[in-house]
């Protein structure tokens, strides 16, 4: 799991609706503060999975998918694998696949001041000129908090269910790819984090969505309760540490205002990461790796 807090200036991260005529909107809650829908989030942490697996000299034939046309080769393509498909198939499961990599919206910490930009397009005709006027919404300073999971009993990993007449009568595991290549897409995954910058307008307003706090954990069971850290007071955050410490979860936290900075927790948590003491959990039991065909055809 990894939390963070990233700040926005000026920014339209996730734009809404054009409300008014050409007046486009900024999403914000009833609560006055911006956010990141989850699917934006999605989008711009796939963006940069992508960019990472293209530099990766160890990515053999993997790619990462269209948000539009997943395919369902989780052995190659890193959207099927870690965002889930859906391709209903009558009879059978074959076609279904639940995300292990999951994402919270980005909410802002407290109240956005949000504000208006006008824009003026300038068009050249023969017969003189015409003038275009549309106004954006841009908020001026957020602290964002967000939150991303990666389910790792599930990377690269498949249910099959066995089923005597309606009754699923067993569960087994098919494993995809090599317990090497699972680290290394865990690796994209926790490397992305910390590179988020694919936003609404980002060509335009080069928003960053670079981490100034952040909080990585790798936990020996599935909870998102860490998530609250940020927003929590200080003897929720130190209870919920020591819960994470007592169960025997890995905890580095960055902050670029002291001495351990965010480069610090990420360096360290890719270092145990990649280290012998980490070993991914793996419920097919080091399985025979088959094609997402091969298993379901």
């Amino acid at each position: 799991m990894i939390s963070s807090l990233v700040p926005f200036e000026n920014h339209m991260a996730n734009g809404g609706e054009k409300l008014l005529g050409n007046a486009s909107s900024i999403k914000r809650r009833p609560d006055g503060r911006v956010y990141v829908s989850g699917q934006m989030q999605r989008h711009v942490l796939f963006s940069a999975i992508e960019r990472l697996n293209i530099a990766d000299p160890e990515r053999g034939n993997t790619f990462v998918s269209n948000g539009d046309g997943i395919s369902d080769q989780i052995e190659n393509d890193l959207r099927a694998d870690m965002g889930g498909f859906m391709h209903p198939s009558s009879g059978n499961y074959s076609g279904r696949r639940t995300a292990p990599l999951t994402v919270t919206p980005a909410i802002a910490l407290n109240e956005s001041e949000v504000g208006r930009d006008l824009l003026v397009r300038i068009k050249m005709e023969d017969n003189g000129r015409e003038q275009a006027l549309a106004t954006r919404e841009f908020s001026q300073h957020d602290m964002m908090h967000m939150n991303f999971f990666l389910d790792v009993s599930e990377l690269s990993i498949s249910k099959r269910f066995t089923y005597e007449g309606e009754f699923n009568i067993a569960t087994n595991y098919v494993k995809h790819v090599s317990e090497e290549e699972r680290k290394r897409r865990a690796k994209l995954f926790l490397q992305a984090t910390s590179s988020m910058n694919d936003y609404a307008n980002q060509a335009r307003n080069a928003v960053s969505g670079e981490p100034q706090q952040v909080l990585i954990v790798f936990d020996s069971i599935l909870s998102r309760k860490a998530s609250r850290y940020f927003t929590a007071e200080d003897t929720e955050r130190n209870n919920i540490i020591r819960e994470l410490e007592e169960r025997g979860a890995k905890i580095y936290i960055g902050d670029d205002k002291t001495n351990y900075s965010v480069a610090d927790a990420y360096k360290d948590a890719l270092t145990f990461l990649a280290s012998t003491e980490n070993q991914l959990y793996d419920p097919s039991g080091n399985a025979q790796i088959q094609t997402f065909a091969q298993a379901f055809s």
